[in-house]
């Protein structure tokens, strides 16, 4: 498994549209792509879930990337927020 944290960025947090573009990213992946936030946790995929974390500008989520293809996923996702200022 592999982890990072991020610190979200956006000024209305994870809302709708970054939700559905962070589920598309990550489902091109064989890995399961989970945030973390507090004792909350969500599979990116599931856009509900996600949603539901109540992730605001400011918060620092976990993101744990588990599955064969880990090793190219958890960079790629990392690379993805960092690059659509999340």
């Amino acid at each position: 498994m592999k982890t990072f944290t991020y610190t979200i960025q956006d000024p209305v947090g994870m809302h709708a549209r970054p939700a559905g573009k962070l589920a598309k990213e990550a489902a091109q992946y064989q890995s399961v792509v989970t945030l973390l936030k507090g004792e909350k946790k969500a599979d990116t995929r599931r856009l509900m879930a996600l949603m539901g974390l109540g992730i605001k500008q400011g918060d620092t989520v976990t993101v744990q990337v588990e599955g064969p293809d880990e090793d190219t996923a958890a960079p790629a996702v990392e690379e993805y927020l960092s690059a659509n200022k999340f």
